[in-house]
């Protein structure tokens, strides 16, 4: 239970970190905040192996999840500024792939040292203090002042259904299985290596198919698309609960199943949603849902810890499994309901990271809006140039 509420702290900051840094950087600009939130989140690592009690780390994990928001959206709203509009899409590609490589990376260094010592809770807060370095010795100017979304939830509502709706399951799952996947994998048996492989080839999978399901979805109805990929998430959660794998090789092959499914289904929601949204609306759309995918990330890890502690380790896939058949049932009644949108009228799709390393800015640079004419709707917060 305690470990769950771990991941609800983190989405709780996360989500915060969304909503506030806007305003932080209107206070004091670009790096100045990044320098702050860079040493909070340093000393809340170092904080986590000083305090070790339940409460003091779900404290700790939000303030760290609030101040990962920040620095993200802060170093995103600088690629914005300084790339061309015509470059900015390749410009996003290569930033998802070094992101997902160095989750990759975090994940495998498990297997350097002993993960119930000091050594892990240092080493990231080393990393957060290297990022500081750049930032301090720049000499160029403070990036236009990021956009603060006025987000109207009613109207997305409106706009689509199906989208709003599962991507709060999609929350639920991702982040019940993002928190507690390591802690399954240890609780079956499997080795520190194989625990670390576990949790890291469900990225590398989602990154891998996220292209092909985007080119398939722009050529069909992206509601039938996210209907198949949530069916394989309900066949790897079904084959976790009836399999019961103990050894390695199933482990690790259902979690690249499962984790291809489930961090593909964020963008196919955000592209089905924007296939309905009007001119100028994309980033409104793009931040209710990811504020929606928030919310269901607070719930996930605290539904699923609780159902581990108190049905069993695997009652994590009954968490999964049912978040993605309620997709299904819902999906497949909207589809009886509305008509798909003609393929002239889609938006193109973007390969989006996982959900819950996203956020406005990532918002605003898939989306290729200028920083300098925001769009109907976003108030641009006023700049600061003090550095």
């Amino acid at each position: 239970m305690s470990l769950g509420l771990l991941g609800t702290g983190w989405a709780l900051g996360y989500v915060a970190g969304c909503i506030l840094s806007a305003t932080v950087v209107a206070r004091v600009g670009h790096i100045r905040a990044f320098g702050v939130l860079c040493s909070i989140a340093a000393v809340s690592m170092l904080g986590s192996a000083i305090l070790i009690t339940p409460w003091t780390w779900i404290i700790l994990r939000g303030l760290c999840g609030f101040c990962f928001a920040g620095t993200a959206m802060i170093v995103e709203s600088w690629l914005s500024e300084r790339t061309e509009p015509g470059a900015r899409g390749r410009v996003f590609g290569v930033y998802t792939m070094v992101n997902l490589g160095a989750s990759t990376a975090g994940y495998m260094m498990l297997t350097l040292g002993d993960p119930s010592g000091f050594f892990f809770f240092a080493l990231a807060a080393i990393f957060y203090c290297l990022a500081l370095v750049p930032t301090a010795l720049s000499n160029t100017s403070t990036p236009t002042p990021m956009v603060s979304v006025k987000l109207n939830m009613r109207a997305l509502w409106h706009n689509s259904p199906v989208a709003v709706f599962a991507v709060f399951w999609v929350g639920v799952s991702n982040a019940a299985f993002g928190t507690l996947a390591a802690v399954y994998a240890q609780n079956v048996g499997l080795t520190l290596t194989a625990v670390a492989f576990f949790t890291s080839i469900p990225i590398l999978a989602g990154a891998v198919i996220q292209m092909p399901v985007g080119l398939l979805s722009d050529k069909m109805d992206r509601r039938k698309v996210l209907l198949g990929i949530a069916a394989l998430a309900l066949l790897a959660d079904l084959a976790f609960i009836l399999l019961a794998p103990e050894g390695r090789p199933l482990n690790l092959a259902l979690a690249a199943l499962l984790g291809g499914s489930i961090y593909a289904m964020y963008p196919v929601i955000v592209a089905h949603a924007n296939d309905h949204a009007e001119p100028g609306t994309a980033i409104q759309i793009s931040g209710g849902l990811l504020l929606t995918f928030g919310i269901g990330s607070i719930i996930g890890p605290t539904v699923a810890g609780w159902a581990m502690a108190e049905v069993g380790i695997r009652a994590l896939f009954y968490v999964t499994s049912a978040a993605h058949g309620i997709v299904i049932l819902y999906t497949l009644w909207r589809i009886s309901r509305r008509e798909a949108v003609a393929d002239d009228d889609k938006s193109t799709f973007q390969p989006i990271n996982a959900g819950r390393t996203s956020n406005l800015q990532t918002a605003k640079l898939s989306q290729n809006v200028q920083p300098e004419t925001p769009q109907d709707g976003d108030r641009v917060v006023p700049p600061n140039t003090a550095h």
